[in-house]
């Protein structure tokens, strides 16, 4: 490797916001540069194990990309409103609006690179059209569509350090590589290089002193020296930097790199504690829009861990991917006594007053029916049916990390904002390496949809620049 290249763009990270922008930038006529910090056989960052973007269906052209989805009038206000309620309306209306209004139309120029979608639910409880895809198949299809446009990828090589000439523009990077330290010089740098979610010093700093501990879902790379280049560079830091993507998984899952490892269907059941005691409302909303925010809860509970509780006829409503598998006997307490709960007698009164509290009329696994309990806290707002058929069934779960919540700040070009408040010439980002969308919670899907469309839009900014 040359110890200094030069192109018209440089591009952090292998993941859905560098493929984004590299492809479009490759497009536009541009040199790029990808600089990936896996090696090879690892590159894609997080989105090499995701599944699901969220798209909003009534706007898509159905016809001529030739998938249907299952709820198909979900436009793109009610997308616009799902991320302002998920996150207590704390997200930036501006970002939101913007990646609400180009989703589709990204969704579809993705398909025209190649990207293959399955538009069947992976599991009931969905309210939002989603398109499910697969990762390790998506990332080498990007990267191999963006080669034959001409751009250049670099596998481990590590980004270090934003260069910036006396005019305080951005014009390259400075990465280390098994070769020493390269020197890539550019017109402008697109930083797509995920979060800081996958390093245990960061995670300890930012959520609590146990939380080196937690599982991590996708790739072992995304360590935010990226980020922490961009704000030594004058960047911004916005976001909920105490925030992030937890979902409920699998407690059987790896400690990294699991990919999603989901347990879907816990919303018609209960969630105990080691104790035996339920503590979250199962029925709160869609699992869209709970599971990404139950993970932290459950990993705080007693030895980071849960237990979903069903009995037989629930039994058609659950999905389960990762490593573990369900427990079954012909009473709560054998189940629990298997799954480990520490005090299983315990469980079974929590879940005899459970039913006691349900009155239940039809049951409708794929809207928020009103079924809910009367006289116990914390209460079931839908779904809430007796576990009282059995075989019963029990599931351990806990909580694992998907991506954090900062990152710095951005507008709606994708252009990098200082703390003066004014965008750094010549950055751009995308995806999780950028705060100010997600808060508190996380709408099922928004993510990968982020990353697609600022990558992209970044790439069209600096084309719109240099031409």
């Amino acid at each position: 490797m040359p110890t200094s290249s030069e192109y018209d763009v440089v591009v952090i990270g292998c993941g859905m916001a560098g493929l984004a922008a590299t492809n479009r930038a490759a497009e536009k006529g541009l040199s790029v540069a990808m600089l990936e910090k896996a090696p090879k056989e690892k590159r894609g960052g997080h989105t090499r194990y995701s599944e699901s973007f969220r798209v909003p269906s009534a706007d898509a052209d159905i016809e001529q990309y030739g998938y249907e989805f299952d709820i198909n009038d979900y436009s793109a206000d009610d997308f616009y409103d799902d991320i302002m309620s998920q996150t207590n309306d704390r997200a930036d209306p501006e970002i939101a609006r913007t990646l609400v209004d180009n989703a589709g139309d990204t969704i579809e120029w993705l398909t025209e690179l190649g990207v293959n979608w399955d538009m069947d639910p992976l599991n009931v409880g969905y309210t939002v059209a989603r398109t499910f895809f697969d990762g390790e198949e998506l990332v080498p299809t990007l990267v191999e569509t963006a080669e034959e446009n001409g751009a250049d990828v670099y596998y481990k090589t590590e980004a270090r350090e934003l260069i910036r000439n006396d005019d305080g523009r951005v014009v390259g990077v400075k990465a280390i590589t098994d070769d020493g330290f390269v020197k890539f010089e550019s017109e402008a740098v697109i930083l797509g290089a995920g979060g800081y979610e996958s390093s245990p010093e960061k995670r300890t700093q930012y959520y609590g002193s146990d939380y080196d501990a937690m599982t991590v879902r996708g790739s072992r790379y995304n360590t935010g020296e990226a980020i922490d280049a961009a704000l030594e560079t004058g960047a911004n830091a916005v976001g909920q930097w105490g925030g992030a993507h937890m979902a409920l998984i699998d407690a059987d899952s790896p400690p990294v790199e699991g990919g999603a490892n989901r347990v879907d269907g816990y919303q018609y059941g209960v969630l105990l504690n080691r104790e035996g005691e339920r503590f979250f409302d199962e029925g709160e909303d869609a699992r869209a829009h709970t599971y990404a925010k139950l993970g932290r809860i459950i990993f705080e509970q007693p030895g980071h861990e849960a237990y979903i509780v069903i009995d037989e006829p629930l039994k058609d409503h659950q999905r389960a991917t990762g490593p573990g598998g369900w427990v079954e006997g012909e009473s709560i307490e054998e189940v629990l006594t298997e799954l480990g709960c520490d005090n299983p007698e315990a469980g079974v009164n929590t879940v005899n007053e459970f039913n006691d509290a349900t009155d239940p009329g039809e049951f409708d696994p794929d809207s928020l029916d009103g079924n809910d309990t009367n006289g116990i806290n914390p209460e079931k707002s839908n779904w809430a049916l007796p576990i009282d058929d059995p075989p019963f069934y029990g599931y351990r779960v806990t909580g694992g990390i998907t991506f954090a919540f900062g990152g710095v700040e951005t507008n709606s070009r994708a252009e990098v904002i200082d703390t003066r408040g004014q965008p750094i010439s010549g950055l751009y980002a995308a995806g999780n390496s950028v705060g100010g969308l997600f808060f508190d919670n996380y709408p099922g899907g928004t993510g990968l949809s982020n990353a697609a469309v600022f990558g992209k839009i970044a790439a069209e900014e600096v084309s719109n620049e240099m031409n």
